[in-house]
């Protein structure tokens, strides 16, 4: 036994080492496999690859419509002043000062495909056709919009574009307004060192007003052309007040004292008045006519008394008319000759004008033919007026020095209607509150109200 030798089946070394280095390399790999299913940094890279198109295009149509609307909101500022300024301008110009707003923020028409219209037949929100309106209009190019498929709503030379609109209506509603004070003529009211002047009421020149050293103490003071410093608050380029009285004229009785009645001294008896007279209808006197005395005018149902190539001389006293009674006062003839067609004397008138009838509310009418003798330089003081109603002096050029008062049995109602007019500081016209009652339709226009944007 000792001699034989037994074989066994042994493995080499090299061999088990192989075979255990080919075990762990499967394993090692299976681990990197693994590893590599479970990495999703990869992922992320492939999706952005696939967003990368669409995100671009978000990106870019978020800022183009952030453009778009800053645009917009930058053209409706603009529209909303250009409104305002055409509505407030009023005038026949209204159109290009709505342009050089416009202009002002950048959006100049006919320039940078941009277009400004302006209209002042717009219509109101509240109805009616005067409002002014402007609308602005231009383009924008696409951009990076165009990736998501945007192509726009119009073209710019021959691409696709964005159109972009805005628009605006503004209303400047006219406040009516009445005026104690209404000069016809040039050059209008003129104050000058008069800071005493009282105007209870609003003033209007159909031309220019000047006033120097005070405001008139009228509330209101207003110019067809430049108002400089009269009334608290001042109005320039106002719309001119038509003559509401000219038409009268055709009232007046025809003249039955010839052309030229002559002047005499002493004057006629019938020219020579004092003490009470009852009148009615028309009484008709030729030539002057002068008070002797205190002279009171019964007249219960109105009467008008013509005064033709003539003046009314209070002479120092005065002339009232009584409780419940009215007159008016005509002063009518030829521009020939030296006559005074006006009230004159240191007395006083205390006059209230009928309250009905053709004549109704005017207390002194100078007939508008009439455009010599007609001027009054110490109108309030020579004679002092204490008057109920018009005062009426279309072609005359006045100097009112006193205070206006209501008559003795008027109410507070006074208007004077004159071509030109000088106040000085001692003159002044009682508060208006009863011309209504007075049966005076005052003169009336039409002030600018606050210009306000209505769409």
């Amino acid at each position: 036994m000792s001699g034989e030798t037994l074989n066994f089946p042994v493995r080499s070394q090299m061999q088990q080492s192989n075979t255990i280095s080919g075990s762990t390399r499967l394993m090692v790999l299976s681990k990197q496999l693994h590893r590599l299913r479970a990495d999703e940094g990869g992922a992320v890279s492939v999706m952005m690859g696939f967003l990368l198109i669409p995100l671009v295009g978000a990106l870019g149509i978020g800022f183009e419509v952030s453009n778009w609307y800053m645009t917009a909101r930058n053209m409706q500022n603009a529209a909303d002043a250009a409104a305002i300024a055409a509505a407030t301008n009023a005038g026949t110009n209204y159109d290009v000062e709505a342009k050089a707003v416009a202009a002002n923020y950048g959006f100049i028409n006919g320039t940078n495909n941009i277009s400004v219209t302006a209209s002042n037949t717009a219509v109101c929100p509240g109805g009616g056709n005067n409002c002014y309106s402007v609308t602005i209009s231009g383009f924008m190019p696409l951009l990076l919009s165009q990736v998501v498929g945007y192509t726009g709503d119009a073209t710019l030379n021959g691409a696709a574009a964005k159109q972009l609109s805005s628009s605006a209506v503004a209303s400047n509603p006219n406040t009516p307004a009445q005026f104690c004070l209404l000069a016809l003529g040039s050059p209008g009211i003129r104050s000058n060192g008069a800071p005493n002047a009282n105007m209870a009421c609003n003033v209007m020149s159909n031309t220019g007003s000047r006033c120097n050293g005070g405001n008139l103490g009228a509330p209101i003071g207003a110019a067809h052309g430049t108002n400089n410093g009269c009334g608290r608050t001042a109005y320039s380029n106002v719309a001119a007040v038509s003559d509401p009285y000219a038409g009268l004229a055709s009232n007046i009785p025809a003249d039955p004292c010839g052309s030229y009645p002559q002047k005499s001294s002493p004057l006629p008896a019938s020219n020579q008045l004092s003490g009470s007279q009852s009148w009615s209808g028309n009484v008709i006197k030729c030539g002057d006519i002068q008070l002797t005395g205190n002279v009171t005018v019964n007249a219960p149902a109105g009467a008008v008394l013509v005064i033709e190539n003539g003046q009314l001389d209070t002479n120092g006293y005065s002339i009232t008319t009584a409780n419940g009674s009215g007159l008016t006062v005509i002063f009518s003839g030829s521009n020939s000759g030296t006559y005074t067609h006006a009230p004159t004397g240191g007395g006083t008138l205390d006059i209230t004008a009928p309250t009905s009838g053709p004549w109704s509310g005017v207390t002194i009418y100078q007939d508008p033919k009439l455009t010599a003798g007609v001027n009054i330089s110490t109108a309030g003081s020579g004679p002092i007026w204490n008057i109920t109603g018009l005062v009426y002096l279309p072609n005359a050029t006045v100097t009112l020095s006193g205070a206006v008062n209501k008559s003795s049995n008027g109410q507070s109602c006074f208007a004077l209607v004159v071509s030109s007019i000088t106040v000085n500081g001692s003159g002044s016209i009682l508060p208006n509150g009863g011309c209504v009652p007075a049966g005076l339709a005052m003169p009336t226009g039409t002030l600018p109200g606050r210009t306000t944007l209505v769409s």
